[in-house]
Formats: C-alpha cells, sequence, structure tokens
C-alpha cells in the first residue's frame, strides 16, 4: 500500500509540475535564438551587453543598433538584417592603434622598474619606468587583456596586428596611459604620439615624438590635420591617405600602417 501512495503522489507531483511549466511558460522570441546563432560568441562585451544572449534580446526588442557588435563585422550586421527584415547599416571597420612610438630604443627610461609585471601599477610608480610620461608603460596589459591574440610587445612597445583586432576595446580600457585609440581601419596614417609636453621636451625624451612643428598640417591638402596644444591629430574623415604629412613629419612620429 504505501507503494503506491508514494507512486500515486509521484504521478500527481509530475503531472502538475508539466502542466505548471506549460502554463507559465515564457515565450522566448524565435529572431532572439537565430541572431545568436550567427553572432561570433565571443562575449567580449564590446557592444555594451554582459555578453551575446544579451545583445540579441536587445536587438530583437530595438533597444540596440544591429551594427553594435563589432566584432562580427559586416556579416553579422547582414546577417541580423535579414532576421529582421530591416535595411543593413553601413559599417566602418575599426581597429586598435597605439598612439605612441617609443620602444626601449627610442625613448629614454626614468628608472629600472621591477614590480609586478602590470601597467597600471608601474604607472602608479611616478607615472612609470617611461620618461615620456604620456607613452607605453610597456608591460603587456594590453596582450593579456586581448581574447584574439592581436597586440605583441615589440621592443617594450604594445603592437596591434590589425588583421586579428576585432574592436572589443580591451585594451582601450586596460591602457592606463589612454594611448590606445579606435580609427578605421583605412585610416592608414597616424600620429604615432600621445605627448602633451613641449617640442624640446619630447625631443630630449623620444627620438620619434611629435613636436609640434606643424609641417605635416601645412602639407596636408584636405586640411585633415590640426596642432592641438604640441600633438598633431589627423582626422579620419578627412584624411585621404596621401601620406604628405609622414614625408614632411622631421620627427618620424607618423606612420603609415596598411589597409587590411
Amino acid at each position: 500500500m504505501p507503494t503506491y501512495l508514494i507512486g500515486g503522489l509521484g504521478l500527481i507531483f509530475g503531472v502538475s509540475l508539466a502542466f505548471a511549466s506549460k502554463k507559465f511558460e515564457v515565450k522566448v522570441d524565435e529572431k532572439i535564438a537565430e541572431i545568436r546563432e550567427i553572432l561570433p560568441g565571443a562575449n567580449c562585451g564590446a557592444c555594451g551587453f554582459t555578453g551575446c544572449d544579451g545583445f540579441a534580446e536587445a536587438v530583437v526588442e530595438g533597444n540596440c543598433s544591429i551594427n553594435g557588435c563589432p566584432v562580427g563585422g559586416e556579416g553579422v550586421v547582414k546577417g541580423i538584417s535579414d532576421i529582421l527584415g530591416v535595411e543593413a547599416e553601413s559599417v566602418v571597420s575599426k581597429t586598435a592603434r597605439v598612439m605612441c612610438g617609443g620602444t626601449y630604443t627610442s625613448c629614454k627610461s626614468k628608472f629600472d622598474y621591477s614590480g609586478i609585471e602590470d601597467c597600471t601599477a608601474a604607472a602608479n610608480l611616478f607615472g612609470g619606468p617611461s620618461a615620456c610620461t604620456y607613452g607605453c608603460v610597456g608591460l603587456g596589459s594590453c596582450v593579456r587583456a586581448c581574447p584574439f591574440g592581436a597586440i605583441d610587445m615589440v621592443d617594450g612597445l604594445a603592437r596591434v596586428i590589425e588583421s586579428k583586432c576585432k574592436a572589443c576595446e580591451k585594451c582601450v580600457a586596460v591602457c592606463p596611459k589612454k594611448i590606445i585609440e579606435m580609427v578605421p581601419k583605412c585610416n592608414e596614417y597616424t600620429v604615432s604620439c600621445s605627448s602633451m609636453d613641449k617640442g624640446a621636451i619630447v625631443r630630449k625624451n623620444c627620438n620619434v615624438g611629435c613636436i609640434g612643428c606643424g609641417k605635416c598640417a601645412k602639407v596636408c591638402p584636405k586640411g585633415a590635420i590640426t596642432i592641438t596644444g604640441t600633438l598633431a591629430k589627423i582626422n579620419p574623415e578627412l584624411c585621404t591617405n596621401c601620406g604628405e604629412c609622414m614625408k614632411a613629419c622631421p620627427t618620424k612620429a607618423i606612420n603609415r600602417y596598411k589597409c587590411v
């Protein structure tokens, strides 16, 4: 008798749970699952959400642009537009770029650092070991933060492998000097310097720093270069990649990055 009783109760509870699950089932929009399927699955947070699931839900609910996933690029935007039945938005492919050229060879050091292998920790100690207080600390925190292996260290300077960069911006967030910026991949010319020091100080500390001479701005046919304080900046929206600025720069602070 007890065996039948327990079995009967189990059957009743099972049926009740099955009924409740159907009764209170939360309907999930099939489009969310479809969009989630075509996302890269990096869960990097570059879209502003905690992961790909959150992004997919936000897109379907209209709380996020369909081109909000920088890692997915044009392919993902096209896929989402097809699923939602909307027109695909234009996407400008971007890459991280280090606005510094101060390698161990070209930039002097204030002291030898032997502490924690972390850029923020080193930067908190008198601004870091580099003589240029604006330059790359060189301990590779950005390398470790990149989930795509798109950054390496060359002679104490972070270098972005642009063919691997997915524009997730994790390196931007982790850099204590804020010298990593997002730029259009096909903007080939960049002032590889972030120093706001006067030209004489820049020359004293670094062989390849911008001294704010303005020669690049004078030769630019499109007016794409401005001098802010003592630092030249190239406007990617105006730059036509003519390369005249690099030819005119006396310190070789302007570098070319081929569009990949």
